[in-house]
């Protein structure tokens, strides 16, 4: 049971990352919150747990939220741009297990983000713009390349530019976790109900610590 807790919570990452990249370009703003956490979690390269990886359950909400609604069966308001870049980021991750050199850019990339965050506080410009730097250098030239669509006006904006790069790398992150766990795409599709369920326990669960 604790592994399938893990499996969501890191899946919870990934749709995380994917609600916010989607967020970000096609209305040009994030919560900041949620923006925190999925920087965080990039930055977090030894956690003690899963859950450690993002700090508190609450930290995921969004994520847990976003994970019911598009693997769930209700009919509901989903864009498919969501779900394409968490099946984009799943199989980016698969294939940067395979490159070695990459990976250890991204360790090194991430390591000098983490002592500028330090200084600069975890959302700051400097910040960001390091771990979009990481992105565009590495992932980013991984093919496929994932097409973010949105307005132009939000995407052509280079901050918001930097906070994608950056988030993506947030869901290459949870996909690496995922992957660590056992978590494999055919798991997403036949085991989705169990998803579903422990997503739904995991927020009741925040909600009750809220309320004691």
């Amino acid at each position: 049971m604790e592994k399938v807790r893990d499996k969501t919570l890191a899946l919870a990452g990934i749709f995380q990352s994917a609600a916010l990249v989607h967020q970000l370009a096609s209305k040009g703003t994030v919560d900041m919150h949620d923006l925190s956490t999925c920087i965080s979690s990039t930055l977090e390269l030894n956690p003690l747990s899963t859950l450690s990886v993002y700090g508190k359950l609450e930290n995921l909400r969004t994520g847990l939220h976003t994970l019911i609604q598009y693997l769930g069966e209700q009919p509901g308001q989903r864009d498919p741009n969501v779900a394409r870049y968490v099946i984009s980021l799943l199989h980016l991750q698969r294939k940067l297990g395979k490159r070695k050199n990459m990976l250890a850019t991204i360790a090194e990339g991430i390591q000098r983000a983490k002592k500028q965050s330090e200084i600069f506080g975890i959302t700051h410009d400097n910040v960001i713009a390091n771990l979009a730097g990481v992105y565009s250098e590495t992932i980013s030239n991984i093919p496929p390349k994932i097409m973010v669509s949105g307005e132009s006006s939000a995407l052509s904006n280079p901050d918001n530019a930097n906070k994608i790069r950056a988030i993506l790398l947030a869901g290459i992150r949870s996909a690496v976790l995922w992957s660590q766990l056992g978590g494999t795409r055919w798991q997403i599709l036949f085991s989705r109900r169990t998803f579903i369920e422990q997503a739904r326990t995991l927020l009741s669960d925040e909600m009750n610590l809220h309320l004691h």
